[in-house]
């Protein structure tokens, strides 16, 4: 472990903008060697992706996907499903609303698997991705002005739509890395209950 001293400290702090979903800051930091600097960023409250697994009896898994138009890159993009926190919500709560919202689907059981930030250099966002598995059909609740497409994809369509580049959004590559290494039994995760993951908590 190195033992560099790497550490940026506060100075001071101001709002650059308060949008109804950015917030941006602009921070005076004082560098290891004594320097200051500007670091501007975005806050972010925190985010869920799902990566829900249907299984059929003969053994094989397929994937709930989404495409959705996304205005800042003006493409549709294949996508898990995903979402933000809401203001005082457990990324469980968070995980298993933004699934029943956007896809319609439940789920008996949930996986935790891992964190990722995505924009580490200019944002605090996180998401958590989370699998989910034994999904039961209902109906989709979109918020208002949203629209995606929800469809199935196999394991081996969703490997060859980002070496392809039909998948670019980087939540989403880090899923696929899951998926493959999951399903391949080379990593692990603990199923569980919503209830059981509630008591643990």
């Amino acid at each position: 472990m190195s033992t560099i001293n790497l550490q940026e400290h506060l100075v001071s702090s101001e709002e650059v903008l308060k949008g109804v979903f950015l917030h941006v800051k602009r921070d005076t930091v004082s560098l290891p060697d004594g320097a200051s600097t500007y670091r501007e960023y975005i806050v972010h409250p925190g985010a869920v992706m799902i990566i829900p697994l249907i299984e059929a009896s003969d053994g094989t898994v397929s994937v709930l996907m989404e495409r959705q138009y996304r205005y800042p890159v003006g493409s549709v993009m294949i996508e898990f499903p995903a979402g933000k926190l809401d203001p005082g919500e457990t990324p469980l709560a968070c995980a298993r609303r933004e699934l029943r919202e956007e896809t319609g689907y439940t789920a008996r059981e949930w996986a935790r698997a891992g964190l990722l930030h995505p924009g580490i250099s200019y944002s605090t966002e996180f998401i958590e991705i989370w699998f989910a598995r034994g999904l039961s059909e209902g109906q989709s609740e979109l918020d208002a002005g949203e629209f995606l497409e929800v469809f199935t994809a196999t394991a081996q369509q969703i490997q060859d739509w980002c070496r392809s580049g039909q998948i670019t959004d980087g939540k989403s590559l880090t899923g696929a890395l899951w998926l493959q290494n999951v399903l391949s039994g080379v990593w692990s995760v603990e199923w569980q209950t919503p209830e059981a993951l509630h008591e643990g908590a």
